[in-house]
């Protein structure tokens, strides 16, 4: 499966590109990309994921949020981890110039659509780790809205891995207690 080499190389460059970011509950950011990666390796575990597609995943989902949530580009990801690696993270990257929340969902989603399963399966792994109790500053519209949205990247990814597919259904089922 995947090598420790491989999972301690993105680790620690995604703890650094990271630094002192913190997830919307105040823990520091890479508890969130460690629970994606133990998703997926579950997923690939439990799917028979073949180990260079789950070489693949583990390494974005430790990844996943560097383009979007930080100062590492494209070409940064590219010169360290190769081109599989950079095209994964940039197609789970939200597309900021886009005006809509919405809008950049769907061009999310469909990024990813051109992207193979263990791609795809990233983005169910991130939303599962993601459907925790909202952060206390959140109002009910937003609530709503992000139960809404899970239901619909479930809906386009499904496919991609029946584990992270039960999860996420199962997560969306258990945030309905959250919804005022």
């Amino acid at each position: 499966m995947f090598s420790q080499e491989k999972y301690l190389k993105a680790l620690k460059y995604a703890v650094k590109a990271h630094g002192e970011q913190k997830t919307p509950n105040g823990e520091p950011y890479i508890t969130h990309l460690s629970s994606v990666a133990m998703e997926v390796i579950h997923a690939c575990q439990e799917g028979k994921v073949e180990d260079k597609k789950a070489d693949l995943a583990i390494t974005v989902a430790l990844l996943h949020d560097t383009i979007e949530d930080t100062d590492v580009t494209y070409d940064d990801l590219y010169s360290n981890f190769g081109a599989e690696v950079a095209e994964g993270v940039d197609a789970l990257t939200k597309d900021k110039t886009l005006p809509t929340k919405k809008e950049q969902m769907e061009d999310s989603i469909n990024k990813l659509l051109t992207q193979g399963y263990e791609i795809q399966m990233v983005k169910l792994a991130d939303r599962i780790t993601n459907m925790q109790k909202p952060p206390e500053h959140w109002d009910g519209e937003k609530i709503f809205n992000y139960h809404k949205e899970a239901k619909f990247i479930l809906s386009c990814l499904k496919n991609s891995n029946l584990h992270l597919s039960k999860r996420l259904e199962e997560k969306i089922n258990n945030y309905i207690v959250y919804i005022k």
